[in-house]
């Protein structure tokens, strides 16, 4: 029994072959090279000379972008590359680390290593000042704490949300920030050990 390819599309995925409606559309081959606008059964024909499909990249193009490429290979690196997304956002959760306004400072320091290991990890960090009974009248002293945990997890950390009461607590949220990638220290080494210009192959491997 063969099922149409109409019958199968979904919203979600491109439109491939025959699925493909437009009467005209801008062709890149499976080497990355752009052939122009061609009409779409030539498109058809040059794909099945290579034994490979024709694949709706860019529908809201006018005409639409395809690409003539291995389509089981197509998905399996969309699907390959979205539960890698999935992978990371998942493993990204918050963490929260309370203190007091008197705070000592081994606790202290302890516990801004931890927010520092939690950062690096490239977690969310809630920090938290709890005050309790007659210090709610001290509420500077917590805010003091927090500016010092703003400045001791420079530049592994930014503020994301400033401090702010919410009950008894004062909380600020904390994310990793950008500069926690090593790229710093490699730009750093002398010339002799930087790696090449890689654009061009990086262009490459995104037409591919």
């Amino acid at each position: 029994m063969v099922i149409s390819n109409a019958n199968v599309y979904k919203d979600d995925e491109p439109r491939v072959n025959s699925e493909i409606k437009a009467s005209e559309v801008l062709l890149i081959d499976d080497q990355g090279n752009k052939l122009g606008v061609v009409p779409t059964p030539e498109a058809l024909r040059l794909s099945e000379e290579r034994d490979l499909d024709l694949v709706e990249v860019a529908p809201q193009a006018s005409p639409p972008v395809c690409r003539i490429l291995d389509y089981g290979k197509y998905r399996f690196q969309q699907q390959k590359r979205d539960k890698d997304a999935r992978k990371k956002q998942k493993n990204q959760t918050v963490k929260e680390m309370k203190m007091r306004p008197k705070i000592d400072q081994h606790d202290y320091d302890f516990k801004v290593r931890a927010i520092k290991s939690f950062l690096q990890d490239g977690h969310r960090v809630k920090v938290s000042i709890f005050f309790r009974g007659r210090e709610m009248a001290f509420l500077d002293r917590g805010r003091e704490v927090l500016n010092r945990v703003m400045t001791d997890i420079d530049p592994l950390g930014k503020v994301e949300t400033e401090p702010r009461m919410e009950g008894a607590y004062m909380r600020m949220m904390l994310s990793p920030a950008a500069i926690v990638q090593p790229a710093k220290p490699q730009a750093e080494r002398p010339k002799t050990a930087e790696r090449p210009h890689t654009a061009e192959k990086e262009l490459s491997d995104t037409l591919n």
